[in-house]
């Protein structure tokens, strides 16, 4: 790893330790193609990450001299510029050290359900963040890190939501690290879902592509949206099971990975998924709870790719959690029906798919969500005739009346 520091900062030492005064760092093979936030964790080991995080929205680290996100991967010779930061070891140590509980720990551990040389596959427990941040300090990667502190390069390869069980991958070994993501930013992965989605699907098996905007905050949290210059996710949804016109158990594959991507589309679809309290219908998640369904109805059941370093095809499952199979079986034992509303009818579980932000192009055409150019103005031309300005009669306008009294009589002998 090679270090330079800003004219003006003391450089005794030959290589200077990241975050004492300003630091430039170039990127290695080891690093290359590695996510900038996870770049710099590795770098501010002794800093929270959630102060990295806000290194990171602050625009004070810089790739190349420009201001960078924290989803963009360094390559090989980018130069890193890293801000003076608190160290740990200059706050004041707490009386205990703080590490994750025993229990967490225990949890996370009971979890896996595969591991070799390279990787681990985790059954993720719903409730449980990916990793800490600001509203916890300890996710399901810190307590394997503190479970296994021999194994120093331990890494996510994907995220799941906090309410999302099922499939997660980590990584052993940074290089096992780099092929996944390979992997995964070609497209050689295969990703599948179990969802239960509020309202009797009709559609078939729908693909869904949509620009999502995962920038956007509401009083203070992470609310996903559809924009015209959001990021391109898809998503293909497929029946499983029926329940009447209350539910239906979808299987649902991704070929992207933003944040949210399942609840938005299935919201947009007009079928948002069970137990969503951010996207869902909460009249709908009402009744279903009467079925003993606590918690978002989601769950990553396979993820398929190459073993790393290998031509060797992997598939790693997971079953469906206890709590949602029970929820199954009473769906499926009971008379599942949608909610009424006040006439007696069934109720949908939205009326209509949540509405496109659309903005104007240069030319004065309507761009939709998605990106693609659409006419102006609607699409399907109108039956009804259009409306004539005021003063425009609805006749033909009559010939000219001809000038003069000569003129006048030769226009009435050609009349006769």
């Amino acid at each position: 790893m090679a270090y330079e520091t800003e004219p003006g900062i003391d450089g005794n030492s030959a290589e200077p330790e990241p975050g004492r005064g300003v630091t430039h760092v170039e990127v290695t093979v080891d690093d290359a193609g590695t996510r900038l936030d996870n770049f710099l964790v590795r770098q501010l080991k002794d800093v929270p990450r959630t102060h990295v995080f806000r290194l990171l929205r602050k625009g004070e680290v810089r790739v190349n001299k420009k201001r960078a996100k924290p989803d963009q991967r360094v390559a090989l010779g980018d130069i890193v510029r890293i801000p003076p930061v608190k160290k740990a070891e200059e706050v004041p140590p707490p009386a205990t050290p703080r590490t994750a509980s025993e229990s967490l720990q225990a949890l996370v551990l009971g979890a896996i359900t595969y591991e070799d040389s390279d990787l681990i596959v985790i059954n993720k427990p719903p409730g449980l963040a990916v990793h800490g941040g600001s509203a916890t300090d300890f996710g399901l990667i810190e307590a394997l890190r503190c479970a296994r502190p021999e194994q120093r390069d331990l890494e996510l390869v994907h995220r799941l939501d906090r309410d999302t069980s099922g499939c997660l991958l980590v990584a052993k070994r940074r290089a096992a690290l780099r092929d996944l993501h390979l992997q995964l930013r070609e497209g050689r992965t295969e990703k599948h879902y179990l969802a239960l989605l509020c309202g009797k699907w009709n559609l078939g098996t729908k693909r869904i592509e949509l620009a999502l905007d995962t920038d956007e905050r509401r009083s203070g949290e992470r609310h996903v949206a559809v924009r015209a210059h959001g990021k391109k996710s898809v998503s293909t949804f497929k029946p499983v099971q029926f329940f009447g016109n209350l539910a239906t158990l979808m299987e649902v594959e991704i070929d992207t990975g933003k944040t949210h991507q399942i609840r938005v589309h299935a919201a947009h679809a007009g079928h948002p998924v069970a137990g969503d309290d951010k996207y869902g219908n909460r009249v709908f998640n009402q009744l279903l709870a009467d079925y003993g369904l606590k918690r978002m109805f989601l769950h990553s059941s396979s993820m398929g790719f190459t073993r790393p370093g290998t031509r060797e095809p992997m598939l790693a499952s997971a079953p469906l959690p206890p709590e949602l199979s029970a929820v199954i079986d009473k769906l499926t034992r009971g008379k599942a029906r949608a909610p009424q509303d006040e006439r007696g009818k069934a109720m949908k579980p939205a009326s209509s798919p949540l509405p496109l932000q659309r903005e104007r192009s240069p030319a004065g055409r309507v761009r939709g969500a998605e990106g693609r150019v659409t006419g102006g103005g609607s699409p399907h031309p109108s039956p009804l005739p259009q409306k004539r300005e005021r003063g425009q009669e609805s006749r033909a306008k009559a010939p000219e009346k001809p000038r003069g009294r000569r003129a006048q009589r030769t226009a009435k002998q050609q009349q006769r």
